[in-house]
């Protein structure tokens, strides 16, 4: 699609008024211009109990031993170093890296024997974005894009953001559209003088000099249709109105204005990346955005893993846990569902550099709100965390769970390249031991 674009003379043409760019993902201009929704969608058939997710994914494959699943009675060599810690769910433990998370315990579901195959960063990472394994033959969306593709903007505002900017480029669109990209902040909440780019004018434009480059361009968009006949310009100009819509739209720039907050907010949540990403996600999820995906840290902790985890735990732990609070407190939290996940867990033996190694095997996810059980642990991993003891769950089961609280039927088939029909997620199922 976006190569016909091209060779018909669009980004040229685009380029006649350059609104701004959003780091790694996609600019307004490219958003509404490639837009292809213009109505909101209905929920379809199954009722949705969420209208939000937020993604918080901690890249690297973070350690179940020493977050969510520790091992106290297992040999050293196996439970490392830190200590465990009781929780708000009786008799279940975390580590002692998790202090805040564990008295918000009873709001969480903790699934401890998430599993998969794939031992490589890149491709359990796409596990995990997108509830398939990679095949070589084919790009599958992210679970965020398919949400944008299914429900469509909210507010005005694109129903998918990336903070600060798209993570990896399994958390893109794969078959679909790019008109289904996320919107990436371009810089991080937690940076002095933060703001997004597409949502101020460029320096020296003041609203009447980009009200005339509005209407230039549409000068500009009458020439081309003219001259080319292209069935497509027409309903595209469409779109970057909605652009011009959203950059002077008073409700999207307060969405996006973390300085908005109060300072005992920030505070609460912690002035550094973990947790001013996790306000921004609060602020776009209340604010009307369908999916927030963030990631926060690097966790391939080959080596020291203890100090590691001792150095970047604390603000994930101080953030992961205002946020749900604040959530809870807004009446946020029942429609909005929160996942932590990685792309995979550590190696159930430290190693000889006080590490552990990459292993798909078992590994722990934590849910919230949205329609999930509280306080509520789902399966285990056996005596040394080398492998799901009971319950076993995989990608496409979370993938298939998540969509249904959305009201997405997983089944449902989209068009690949090619006409060609394909599931939202092949084989999943609604793991209801997960739901309230």
């Amino acid at each position: 699609m976006n190569g016909g674009l091209i060779s018909r003379g669009l980004f040229s043409r685009r380029g006649f008024l350059t609104v701004g760019a959003a780091g790694f993902g996609l600019s307004l201009g490219d958003y509404f211009a490639l837009k292809a929704r213009a109505e909101q969608k209905n929920f379809g058939p199954i009722a949705a109990k969420a209208d939000s997710i937020i993604h918080i994914f901690l890249p690297g494959g973070i350690a179940h031993q020493e977050t969510f699943d520790p091992k106290p009675f297992a040999p050293v060599e196996y439970r490392g170093e830190l200590k465990h810690i009781p929780t708000k769910i009786e008799g279940e433990f975390f580590s002692e890296t998790l202090p805040q998370t564990a008295q918000i315990a009873d709001k969480l579901t903790v699934i401890r024997s998430m599993t998969h195959g794939e031992a490589a960063h890149e491709r359990g990472t796409h596990n995990m974005f997108t509830g398939y394994r990679p095949s070589p033959a084919l790009q599958y969306p992210s679970m965020g894009s398919v949400v944008s593709h299914e429900y469509g903007p909210k507010n005005n505002l694109p129903p998918y953001v990336c903070v600060p900017s798209m993570p990896n480029v399994y958390a893109g669109t794969g078959y679909l559209s790019s008109s289904f990209s996320p919107f990436s902040l371009g810089a991080d909440p937690a940076d002095g003088g933060f703001r997004v780019q597409d949502l101020n004018l460029p320096g020296g434009i003041d609203d009447s000099r980009f009200a005339t480059r509005r209407h230039v361009l549409e000068a500009v968009n009458e020439h081309f249709a003219k001259k080319e006949k292209a069935d497509g310009l027409a309903a595209m100009d469409t779109f970057y109105d909605r652009a011009y819509s959203l950059i002077s739209s008073p409700k999207a720039r307060e969405a996006f204005n973390i300085n908005a907050e109060p300072a005992a907010i920030r505070d609460e949540y912690g002035r550094n990346a973990a947790g001013q990403r996790m306000l921004m996600a609060r602020r776009l999820v209340e604010a009307g955005v369908r999916f927030v995906s963030l990631q926060y840290g690097g966790w391939d902790l080959h080596a020291g893993i203890a100090a590691g985890m001792k150095t970047q735990m604390p603000a994930f732990d101080q953030g992961f846990a205002t946020l749900i609070r604040d959530l809870d407190r807004r009446g946020l939290l029942n429609r909005t569902l929160v996942m932590v996940s990685s792309e995979f867990g550590r190696t159930p033996k430290i190693n000889k550099d006080a590490g552990r190694d990459h292993w798909p095997k078992v590994f722990s996810v934590v849910l919230a709100g949205g329609g999930v059980k509280k306080g509520f642990v789902f399966g285990a991993s056996n005596a040394t965390a080398t492998e799901p003891e009971r319950d076993p769950i995989g990608p496409e089961d979370l993938a298939t769970t998540l969509y249904h609280q959305l009201g997405i039927v997983a089944d449902k088939e989209l068009m690949a390249p090619g006409n060609r029909p394909i599931e939202i997620v092949d084989g999943g199922k609604v793991r209801t031991e997960l739901l309230a």
